[in-house]
């Protein structure tokens, strides 16, 4: 899916040099990251509402040990009623554990909106929030 095409994107930080836009290009080497630390939400609107049948995650952290958390919700009519597709914590390691890599199989109607919100370092710290990759079908 054409995600710039087919939705508003909205963030509460970007790094200007790894602007929203490159985590939604296959293989892209720099993908999004937050200017800020601390949590962080990547939330798209859909001009039409959308059926989903998969959506990827790639997440990469090369040079910190942390764990981040992230919660994938939707919505079939707004902000109001989001729901909970998953929740999932992940351990990065470098260079051993830097790249978690999640794809999932949803069978999604009337998709207005979906959000993504990073915690990057439920043990606190001044973790940025990143991803590589969004791609959606």
């Amino acid at each position: 899916m054409d995600v710039e095409r087919t939705a508003v994107v909205e963030v509460t930080s970007e790094d200007k040099n790894f602007p929203v836009e490159l985590a939604f290009t296959p293989g892209d080497t720099r993908g999004w990251r937050a200017e800020a630390p601390g949590n962080q939400t990547l939330r798209l609107i859909f001009d039409q509402p959308q059926a989903l049948k998969c959506i990827h995650l790639v997440f990469e952290e090369n040079e910190t040990g942390r764990t981040q958390e992230f919660v994938l919700r939707w919505s079939p009519n707004g902000e109001s009623s989001l729901k909970e597709i998953v929740r999932q914590q992940w351990n990065f390691s470098p260079p051993e554990s830097s790249r978690e890599v999640e794809e999932y199989r949803v069978d999604l109607s009337n998709v207005t909106v979906l959000e993504l919100m990073i915690k990057p370092n439920i043990g606190g710290g001044a973790a940025r929030a990143s991803l590589k990759n969004l791609l959606l079908s």
